[in-house]
């Protein structure tokens, strides 16, 4: 058994957090710091220096020797550089250390070799990190020791977001400023602030580290690129909630221990459906804070892998066959005073002020869908979407029996009187209780689903950031809002002129509330009938950042300029475009100095086992004669399906960067790499064991 851990004492111990500032600054910094956290207000130079002190003091006790501006550059992954706290050396030998407020508050990384997609010139190198006061500082204990990190924003020379962070920072004042008009039509007066508040669930597989080593495709692009099916995948369902293997539980303990530090809500953990696929979920933070948190879970999980011999996969699609891994993002709007905007209540026909937001969220996502879309658009999703384990790429949104009963209700009489309620969940069994049910049921198939209080955007891939997702979400919600508010502000009778709005979103955009099965053909066929994009993959998505109601509304709020987007689209092309020439890359590399040599090394060994036996004696080597045919024939395929791939990859590289190249690996180079694998996966099932060059799904999956 482990050491005892009392939460209530770790929680939060390493995060500079309120009720450290609380202690440790003065009565009038903490206030004007308060201040700048809720009401934006700018930070004077001199408060900052006070902050910056004492932040550096409580640092330096938690052994704490570096510190760094930590932000999201759009490489998809976190960026730091350390700085230690040394500022010169004294006249007595002795080194003085400092952190001043300009330092806290301003940071200069070179910014050249970050993605900009035209943006910045090489040559144009500055780059500035500006302090996100609103999410707190932390230590983070590694390898490197201790080191205070500091999240920030991260911006170019001349102003242009260069990250997740900023266009998010941006969207979420955006709507607070519109649900602020809309709350104070409906007589709120006293809620200052609505933030959107997220939850994101992070699921992913773990591998033992050693095997990890041995699949150099693991190592290059996060997945397997071969792989034949083991005898059992996840068709018993077993895993999903299973009991928690010892190795496992041991690092998720681990995992816990070190977010509970960082103040991370690390809430849920369970098994999932893949065999060596887990999930972990925290409670809601507020949008910024949850983006940073999650980047948090995604390095510590990696961090912990490696102290347990085991290697974390955060990619969606590491196995082909079993389900890949998503992000479930769950979204709502919460006030100051702890109001949550999508609570519908007991009576939801009743709730005005929710029906009003509610379809102003169904009026958003439908006008908007294609965005919301690409903001989840990725390599690896392109695997999984629609692939009768995650939501379909078809963007539609589930309410439920009560909500969709009361929406039918305001579009076919203009009024609803009345909701479908809960009831009893009767057990049959005496010695249960009865217990209270919801008014209505989930669909795991919906990719855009209200589930209560919230609505959950299932579509989020396992190693995306969720901020571009939560950017797009609450711009466009902000832009429903606005014109519902323009609308209404101006009504000579609010009463009516709510009712008629209401029900106007409800009927003209009842076209993207679905309950059903997502993953039916069916729903496919109706989808199309209806008008919904059905946006495939990550190149069919992109395009929809820069449509003229894209750059419209994003410019409007400031979230983004048309040069911004522009520059993302950009990124977003050569991304994927890297991303399968590294996979096709690798996938030339392994079957040229593994896969090959060791089928030529079968098939010696079995012409070699065949000539043995005819000449000790006239027994029946039909059966080898036949496993060398078929060997054989399936080399020569690979060798072809392995020639044609380089062919196909270099003209692909010969190409120049953008759409027409990104179009060009997804219409060319990944069929080339998908009719290499058939084969080899084939060799799997044939080739001895002993002989094959690197661990099988199975050792991968069931060997934990």
């Amino acid at each position: 058994m482990g050491d005892f851990v009392n939460v209530a004492e770790i929680f939060g111990k390493n995060v500079f957090n309120d009720t450290v500032m609380q202690e440790r600054l003065p009565k009038k910094v903490y206030k004007e710091l308060r201040q700048t956290i809720e009401e934006g207000k700018e930070l004077d130079p001199a408060v900052a220096d006070v902050i910056a002190h004492e932040m550096k003091e409580w640092a330096i006790e938690k052994g704490a020797t570096h510190y760094t501006h930590w932000f999201q550059p759009l490489t998809g992954v976190t960026a730091e550089k350390h700085d230690s706290f040394i500022s010169a050396p004294m006249s007595n030998g002795k080194v003085l250390m400092s952190f001043s407020g300009k330092e806290l508050i301003k940071g200069e990384p070179d910014a050249s070799s970050f993605p900009s997609g035209g943006l910045r010139a090489t040559f144009e190198a500055r780059g500035y990190t500006a302090w996100d006061c609103t999410s707190p500082a932390f230590v983070r204990e590694d390898a490197a020791g201790a080191t205070l990190c500091i999240p920030t924003a991260f911006c170019s020379y001349t102003g242009e977001a260069l990250d997740q962070k900023t266009p998010l920072l941006r969207s979420m004042e955006a709507i607070n400023s519109q649900a602020l008009r809309l709350i104070r039509l409906f007589g709120n007066t006293t809620s200052k602030k609505v933030t959107p508040c997220v939850g994101p669930e992070q699921e992913y597989f773990l591998v033992d580290a050693k095997k990890f080593q041995q699949r150099k495709d693991l190592i290059y692009t996060g997945r397997t690129l071969f792989g034949a099916m083991p005898p059992k995948g996840q068709e018993l369902d077993d895993h999903y909630f299973g009991t928690i293997r010892q190795r496992v539980a041991a690092f998720m303990k681990d995992v816990n221990e070190e977010l509970w530090k960082l103040g991370v809500t690390a809430k849920t953990q369970h098994n999932e459906v893949a065999p060596a696929q887990h999930e972990l979920a925290p409670i809601y933070a507020q949008a910024n804070v949850a983006v940073d948190h999650n980047q948090i879970i995604m390095q510590t999980l990696k961090k912990v892998a490696s102290a347990h011999g085991l290697k974390c996969l955060l990619h969606e699609k590491p196995f082909a066959g079993v389900n890949g891994s998503g992000k479930h993002n769950n979204w709502s709007l919460t006030t100051d005073d702890g109001i949550n905007l999508l609570e519908p209540g007991k009576t939801p026909h009743e709730n005005i002020q929710f029906l009003m937001i509610m379809t102003c969220v169904l009026k958003a996502v439908d006008t908007h869908a294609d965005l919301l879309r690409e903001s989840a658009a990725d390599v690896g999703n392109d695997h999984r979407l629609g692939a009768n384990e995650a939501p379909p790429a078809i963007i539609s949104v589930f309410l439920g029996e009560q909500l969709e009963d009361v929406l039918e209700q305001l579009i076919s009489t203009g009024m609803a009187t009345h909701s479908i309620k809960g009831g009893k969940l009767r057990t049959g069994v005496k010695t249960l209780p009865d217990v209270a049910k919801d008014a209505t049921d989930r669909n795991r198939t919906s990719p855009f689903a209200f589930t209560g209080n919230k609505f959950e955007f299932r579509m989020v891939g396992s190693r995306d950031s969720i901020a571009p997702p939560n950017t797009v979400l609450n711009t466009i919600v902000a832009e429903a809002f606005k014109e519902a508010c323009d609308i209404l502000e101006k009504a000579d009778n609010f009463d009516d002129a709510v009712h008629d709005l209401i029900k106007q979103y409800a009927s003209d955009h009842q076209r993207i509330v679905f309950n059903g099965n997502g993953y039916s053909e069916a729903w496919v066929e109706e989808a199309a009938r209806r008008g919904l994009p059905n946006i495939k993959s990550m190149v069919d998505a992109i395009p929809a950042m820069l449509t003229e109601k894209a750059v419209r509304v994003f410019e409007e709020f400031g979230v983004f300029t048309r040069a911004e987007l522009e520059s993302r689209v950009e990124i977003q092309y050569e991304a994927y475009a890297k991303a399968i020439n590294i996979e096709a890359r690798a996938m030339i590399d392994i079957a040229t100095k593994q896969i090959i040599p060791a089928v030529v090394r079968y098939t010696k060994a079995l012409a070699d086992s065949i000539n043995a036996v005819k000449e000790a004696c006239d027994a029946d080597v039909s059966v080898q004669t036949e496993l060398l045919k078929k060997t054989s024939l399936l080399l020569k395929e690979t060798k072809d399906a392995h020639t044609k791939l380089i062919e196909i990859e270099g003209q692909a590289v010969a190409m120049e960067e953008g759409a027409r190249q990104a179009n060009f690996y997804h219409s060319n180079v990944i069929p080339a790499m998908e009719a290499l694998r058939a084969p080899v996966d084939e060799l799997e099932m044939i080739v001895d064991k002993e002989m094959w060059p690197m661990p099988s799904y199975g050792d991968l999956m069931f060997d934990v």
